[in-house]
C-alpha cells in the first residue's frame, strides 16, 4: 500500500541502494600482476601473480567482466581456465610497454615486454560465474 506522501519512490530507491552494497561490501579484494616477454616474436615468459588483498583497497569499481565458473571459488583456477578472455580483457585496461630493437651484423633482434601493474580487484563469486573489476 502506497502512502499518500509518494514514499514508494523513496522505498524503491532504498532498497536497490542496500542490495547494491550488499553484493559490493560481499566481494573479495584480490591483487593480480601480469606480464609476459616476447623474444624475437616468441613467447620467452608469462607471469601471473595473484593473491588475496591483506587490507581493504581504496577506489571505485571501473569496467567489470565477468567469468563462467561452473561453481569454481578459486581465482586463479577460474582465470587460468578462461585465460584467453583474461589476457584480453587486461589488454583493455591497458599494460606498460617496454621494447627494444637490436641490429649487430645483419641480424636484428627485439625484445618486448608487457607488464599489468599491481592492480586491486574486487571479485565476486556466485554460482555460475564470477564478476571482477578493477578499483581505480
Amino acid at each position: 500500500m502506497r502512502s499518500r506522501d509518494g514514499n514508494r519512490t523513496f522505498s524503491l530507491r532504498l532498497c536497490s541502494v542496500i542490495l547494491f552494497n550488499s553484493l559490493a561490501l560481499n566481494a573479495s579484494e584480490f591483487l593480480i600482476s601480469y606480464s609476459y616477454i616476447v623474444k624475437d616474436a616468441t613467447l620467452y615468459n608469462e607471469t601471473l601473480q595473484i593473491s588475496k588483498a591483506m587490507k581493504k583497497c581504496s577506489g571505485t569499481p571501473q569496467k567489470s567482466f565477468i567469468f563462467d565458473t561452473d561453481g569454481e571459488k578459486d581465482l586463479k583456477k577460474v582465470i587460468s581456465t578462461n585465460s584467453e578472455d583474461f589476457i584480453d580483457y587486461v589488454h583493455r585496461l591497458g599494460l606498460h610497454i617496454n621494447h627494444n630493437d637490436k641490429t649487430k651484423n645483419s641480424q636484428r633482434s627485439s625484445y618486448t615486454k608487457l607488464t599489468l601493474k599491481t592492480t586491486c580487484f574486487k571479485v565476486d563469486f556466485n554460482d555460475n560465474f564470477a564478476k571482477i573489476a578493477p578499483l581505480k
